[in-house]
């Protein structure tokens, strides 16, 4: 690009609805990873709860509860 080049009215509202669509497609990317990640925290969750708590469980009832 020329050192002090002049932009026209339109190149520079054509180039300022570039940028701000670059920047609104990088918002919804954010967004949409956090949700994923989100999402995955609360299956991880999930899923410890009941691998610990089902055998705990299965033991009160099977063991006898001679506690």
């Amino acid at each position: 690009m020329g050192a002090n080049q002049k932009l026209t009215a339109k190149q520079k509202s054509e180039r300022i609805k570039a940028a701000q669509e670059r920047e609104r497609r990088e918002k919804e990317r954010r967004e949409a990873a956090e949700r994923t990640k989100r999402v995955f925290t609360v299956v991880v969750c999930i899923i410890l709860v009941l691998a610990l708590g089902i055998p705990t469980v299965g033991l009160a009832f099977l063991g006898g509860g001679a506690s």
